[in-house]
């Protein structure tokens, strides 16, 4: 989190907070990256309280984000429940000099968190077939009655690569905008494209043994389907082969997309064709990371690991490579 938001969240604002939730005093804290997401009790029942300063998302994205949410939740999907507050609101608004705090109230997701030791064929394709039905269920979805619909990818503020990348990285911002451009050529189909979470890797979900339950769906925007095909992808490569070779890591992608994609298929359908874009959004990805680290995480704080994934993905994108070579992929029909 910004120094300029931790200074502004004081323990009055989340007072009062609890008191508007009418929750219990005892919290526990459980992140601050972009969004402060707190364990919170009410009558004893666990539940997970958000708090999303303004200078991250407005209340309206905010209330597009927990409209399509509670749209899931009533199909099924095995996601949080969104609770109501006290007043009637899925958001509520706390001023903080001159901006505002807002708060929203989650079911807890039952499971446990998944670790590279939990990864197997099993969970691969559960995680393939809970992704499908979202994309399945959502081809219906239209946001309710005075709800701002999400935003496309494309206004994602990170990509706005000039202002985020070193001024120095001018062969990294060149062959970035190369890609950029090339995903914004892509044809949009309404089987190709539409309304997803864009972030389901193994830190966003719970795992029961049988099913998923996916939760975290502040970067949701309007996207192309293979985009929460590449995101997994990418990350569990990561995880399981931080410092791995090339070989072992397109081993190891070959054997997640196979059971991923055979759940995925279970649920809904895409052509070779979307398949084949997947590289690109794991370029994306690379060169989304590449702003988020420069705009969230000063020099001084790069530990040694951090230090060596930056510069893998910027040797990455010089090169105009993804993290796993994915000419298999036309082989996985």
């Amino acid at each position: 989190m910004e120094h300029s938001v931790e200074k502004q969240f004081t323990t009055e604002i989340l007072n009062k907070i609890l008191a508007t939730y009418q929750l219990d005093s005892n919290v526990k804290k459980l992140g601050d990256f972009e969004n402060y997401a707190f364990e919170v009790y009410q009558n004893g029942v666990a539940k997970i309280l958000r708090i999303t300063h303004s200078s991250h998302r407005s209340q309206k994205e905010l209330e597009s984000e927990l409209d399509w949410i509670q749209y899931l939740h009533s199909h099924g999907i095995s996601i949080p429940a969104v609770f109501i507050s006290p007043n009637g609101k899925t958001v509520e608004a706390f001023e903080a000099e001159d901006s505002f705090f807002y708060a929203s109230l989650f079911e807890k997701a039952p499971g446990k968190p998944v670790k590279v030791e939990d990864f197997d064929e099993k969970l691969f394709r559960i995680w393939g077939k809970v992704t499908g039905k979202m994309h399945r269920v959502t081809k219906e979805y239209r946001p309710g009655a005075n709800i701002q619909p999400r935003s496309h990818w494309n206004g994602n503020d990170l990509l706005e690569l000039e202002y985020y990348y070193p001024k120095e990285d001018k062969e990294a911002l060149a062959a970035a905008l190369k890609v950029i451009q090339e995903i914004e050529k892509l044809p949009i189909t309404q089987e190709s494209y539409g309304l997803l979470h864009t972030d389901i890797h193994s830190g966003n979900f719970f795992y029961d043994g049988e099913t998923i339950h996916v939760f975290d769906f502040d970067d949701s925007c309007y996207h192309y389907f293979a985009v929460d095909i590449a995101i997994p992808l990418y990350y569990s490569t990561i995880s399981k082969h931080y410092f791995g070779t090339k070989l072992e890591r397109n081993e190891f992608a070959k054997e997640f997309l196979k059971a991923f994609l055979e759940g995925y298929r279970e649920e809904n359908e895409l052509s070779q064709e979307c398949l084949e874009t997947i590289p690109l959004f794991l370029k994306q990805r690379d060169i989304e990371l590449y702003a988020v680290f420069s705009k969230k995480v000063p020099m001084e704080e790069r530990n040694a690991r951090l230090q060596h994934w930056i510069q893998e993905i910027k040797a990455r994108i010089e090169r105009n490579e993804a993290v796993v070579d994915l000419d298999f992929v036309i082989n996985l029909k």
